[in-house]
């Protein structure tokens, strides 16, 4: 038998071990970033919607916790290699938890390009409301509203647009 045959054999060593590769796409997308304050650009949305669209809502979320388990843990996984039990407390701490909502209701996304295209937007918005309300806190509402949700939505809808593109694409093929 080989290793793959093995692995299919055993589901849940299949479910954990796509789970820890999901959260190594999601630590190389943190990794690619325009660098704004307080809450950096990232491709980390793009693969939070990818990672619950192609995998399902239960490993799209454990892909995330593994991802935020890593970080908290002291592996520099997070946006410019932040690690620790600090960046779990930092001003974008709501943007990654808001993650782990976001591979879930993307992994609803289905069959049908209009039932995928409004669950990932549903799913891209789902970062931004713990994100934004936990920003509060560092920088006041009427602030957090603007650099943690306002600049960042001409990427949204072009990560949404990308994400959405490359679900339908590879469900084809």
């Amino acid at each position: 038998m080989t290793a793959i045959q093995g692995l299919a054999a055993r589901p849940a060593l299949r479910f954990w071990s796509m789970a820890l590769l999901g959260s190594a796409v999601l630590a190389a997308s943190a990794q690619v970033s325009l660098p704004m304050w307080p809450v950096p650009a990232t491709l980390q949305t793009l693969a939070v919607l990818l990672l619950g669209a192609l995998g399902g809502s239960r490993l799209g979320a454990a892909a995330v916790l593994l991802y935020i388990a890593e970080g908290a843990m002291g592996l520099p996984v997070f946006a410019a290699g932040a690690a620790g039990p600090a960046a779990l407390m930092g001003p974008t701490a709501g943007f990654l938890l808001g993650f782990v909502a976001s591979a879930a209701i993307a992994g609803q996304a289905g069959q049908g390009a209009l039932r995928q295209a409004l669950v990932l937007a549903a799913a891209h918005l789902a970062v931004f409301v713990p994100g934004v309300l936990w920003l509060a806190g560092f920088v006041g509402m009427e602030r957090a509203v603007m650099v943690g949700f306002v600049l960042f939505v001409p990427g949204t809808l072009v990560k949404t647009a990308l994400a959405f593109a490359a679900l339908r694409a590879l469900r084809r093929g």
